[in-house]
């Protein structure tokens, strides 16, 4: 193949969303186990908004392309590669990279895609549909009957687990802004305002027995409110440290002190668990069982979408190259869902 010129949209450095930059890179042919991607959609997702501020946990250094998973058409392959990939729609979880019209990338990290659907629509459910499985079926392991309640229900790991923990038959509390109330409704989850005073009063109103797991992104001190929530034999998943993404200092510390936390807990002699949910878990040491396992869960996922049991929550969608305006937008916290990025027209 001819080289090909690639539109990426940079992150130069801690910068705010207007500075994102745009640029073009010359891409050559893939090496081998490659594939060349065509994008098809991209997502924004709360890692790019840590990112721009040098606070997302083990972030390359900058500059670089964000961009945390993507949707797309192979349109090359490299040595060893199947040529039949050549034409299909795929998609990968690629951490950082994700934001360019065409990116090279390890055949092995992509998860193919059902015809028919729509690339913005699975966009929705790449990395926000694995890890909302994998925290509910693999750590969780919540069943039938289960009582949880999902922190941030209106956004896009939030409500891409609703719909996972309704359909499996949960019952489903949600905390949002209650700009966002009937949209958890709409999901089957009963609604919370996550700025009332009272919140956890009130989720100890609607679940006076507690609860069978927390799933918390925001972490910080209401990460105790959420461990006294559960029952005996609930467990708390924390997958996130919203709460101390405008700190300063290093980035790695929240997530330390979170870390200890929880291994105290689970010393605790009360029958609870208390797990912080690493995606990446598995990737370094052990790659084709961590290849292998996302590949399964996204399967199951899509196949979810496919089937109209998940419906996609497209908060917006923007061209590639408006991007510092869909990461303000994402900034903002006034949408439902996940803002997709799409290639210019």
């Amino acid at each position: 193949m001819t080289s090909i010129e690639a539109i990426e949209i940079v992150l130069p450095g801690k910068v705010e969303p207007e500075g994102l930059e745009l640029r073009s890179r010359t891409l050559t042919a893939p090496g081998a186990g490659q594939v060349l991607l065509r994008m098809d959609a991209t997502g924004v997702s709360f890692a790019e908004q840590q990112m721009r501020r040098g606070k997302y946990y083990d972030q390359p250094a900058f500059p670089f392309v964000p961009g945390y998973d993507v949707v797309g058409t192979v349109i090359a392959v490299g040595p060893g590669v199947d040529d039949e990939w050549v034409g299909r729609r795929a998609a990968a979880v690629t951490k950082v990279g994700g934001w360019a019209s065409q990116l090279v990338l390890e055949a092995a990290d992509l998860v193919p895609v059902p015809d028919g659907l729509d690339p913005a629509a699975v966009e929705t459910v790449v990395v926000n549909g694995v890890t909302a499985w994998q925290m509910l079926h693999r750590v969780a392991r919540a069943r039938d009957g289960a009582t949880v309640v999902v922190l941030g229900a209106n956004g896009g790991v939030g409500s891409t687990l609703v719909q996972l923990a309704r359909h499996a038959g949960m019952t489903v509390i949600g905390t949002a802004s209650p700009r966002h109330h009937q949209a958890v409704r709409d999901l089957g989850a009963v609604p919370v305002d996550y700025r009332d005073p009272a919140l956890y009063e009130r989720i100890r109103e609607i679940a006076p027995d507690g609860v069978d797991a927390v799933f918390d992104h925001v972490g910080g001190e209401g990460l105790t409110q959420s461990w006294r929530l559960l029952r005996r034999g609930g467990t708390l998943v924390s997958y996130g440290t919203a709460a101390t993404k405008d700190d300063e200092g290093n980035s790695q510390l929240p997530v330390l002190r979170l870390f200890a936390r929880l291994a105290l807990w689970n010393y605790l002699p009360n029958g609870r668990g208390a797990h912080f949910y690493n995606f990446w878990a598995g990737r370094r040491l052990r790659p084709a069982t961590f290849r292998a396992r996302l590949s399964d869960d996204l399967t199951q996922v899509l196949r979810l979408l496919s089937d109209g049991v998940i419906t996609p929550q497209i908060a917006a969608r923007f061209p590639l190259a408006e991007a510092p305006a869909a990461l303000a937008l994402a900034e903002s916290r006034t949408v439902a869902g996940k803002i997709v990025l799409t290639p210019a027209g």
